[in-house]
């Protein structure tokens, strides 16, 4: 790994103690581990870092290939350490690449071009901006949209501490942070378009969506998540919040694909069109006035696809509440047998829980 560097030199009285675990945690996270000269190596796609002991120090060097991932990797190391370190104070202060960054990497203001409905519930807003080539990719599909407080009268953006981490202006109108999917992207006209569930319990982001307006500034941050896998033959499954990545994902697909998307919306009147030139059957599932997430409807008819027997390779997506994630998940994993490589099953929301209450949570967890 070669390109930037940085590099935190931490006073503890006990380095090993810390190391061990945030290692480990790091394993977990899909980090190869290895021992070098006495230091543990953490590998990543984007980065590795290397961490050791100097007496009693605590001494971490972070390599990657672009400045952004540099500010990633810093960024998840410092909170790492603070999270593992508990009741005991770290002072973080990293050195070499990226100390000059005034703000995140991956934090940019947009301006607001347009706004409509797409269905009676699901609002498309319209973004300009540039330099948005790093949007255009189906390896990561989500983006964070920083919601300013209604009350703020001057708008809050990040900015970057020493220790690495976001740091936020004192107060508190602080913003909101939600996740959502670039529903489509035109890198060079300078837009972008993300759609919104309009809902009558509005959430931070739902609200903002209802009362924006052409010519209005949105903060974003991104892009991140997982994104689509090659396969001869695909299965999507999602609700309302999955429907512009299943969108996205199947009007990308070459002729050759086939499979079954399996969307659920509240009524017909929710159905979109895709224009998909792919062979996967688009199937609409109507809850026809059960609420949200009260029922089996997507997991039940993600039992009954028939999957292909004549060796096609496989890549299953689905996006949905958390019961529906659960349920998806354990009947390809433990009952298809799909392997980590062959499935990407997420939790987009929880019944009678809001999106900062899950932000540490492991249901949110691939």
């Amino acid at each position: 790994m070669s390109g930037f560097v940085a590099e935190a030199r931490i006073a503890l009285p006990d380095p090993e103690a810390l190391i061990g675990p945030v290692c480990e945690h790091l394993k977990e996270h899909g980090a190869e581990i290895t021992r070098e000269d006495g230091a543990y190596v953490v590998a990543m796609d984007m980065a590795t870092s290397r961490f050791w002991r100097e007496n009693d120090a605590l001494v971490v060097r972070a390599e990657a290939r672009d400045l952004q991932s540099l500010y990633l990797v810093k960024m998840g190391i410092a909170s790492h350490l603070m999270e593992f370190a508990g009741d005991e104070t770290v002072e973080i202060s990293w050195t070499g690449d990226g100390r000059e960054l005034a703000a995140p990497p991956n934090f940019q203001i947009m301006d607001v071009a347009a706004v409509r409905n797409v269905t009676p519930h699901m609002r498309r807003i319209t973004l300009r901006g540039e330099n948005l080539a790093r949007f255009d990719t189906l390896e990561a599909l989500h983006l964070r949209v920083i919601i300013q407080h209604p009350d703020s009268r001057v708008p809050q953006w990040p900015s970057v501490g020493s220790n690495g981490l976001v740091r936020w202006p004192e107060g508190s109108h602080r913003p909101h942070l939600r996740k959502y999917t670039v529903r489509s992207v035109d890198a060079a006209a300078g837009t972008m378009d993300i759609d919104f569930v309009i809902h009558p319990d509005a959430g931070p982001g739902s609200a903002w969506a209802e009362r924006v307006t052409a010519g209005e500034q949105a903060g974003i941050v991104g892009p991140g998540g997982g994104g689509l896998r090659p396969a001869d033959w695909y299965l999507f499954a999602g609700d309302e919040t999955a429907l512009p990545a299943i969108g996205r994902m199947l009007e990308a697909l070459p002729e050759t694909a086939r499979g079954v998307a399996l969307i659920e919306v509240a009524d017909k009147a929710e159905e979109q069109a895709i224009a998909t030139g792919s062979g996967v059957e688009i199937r609409w599932l109507h809850r026809n006035g059960a609420a949200p997430g009260s029922t089996t409807l997507l997991a039940d008819a993600v039992r009954e696809v028939a999957f292909p027997v004549d060796g096609a390779s496989v890549f299953a997506w689905a996006g949905c509440e958390f019961d529906a994630f659960k349920a998806i998940r354990g009947y390809l994993r433990r009952e298809r047998g799909l392997k980590k490589d062959e499935n990407l099953i997420v939790s987009y929301w929880r019944k009678g829980r809001t999106e900062d209450e899950l932000s540490h949570a492991d249901e949110l967890e691939h």
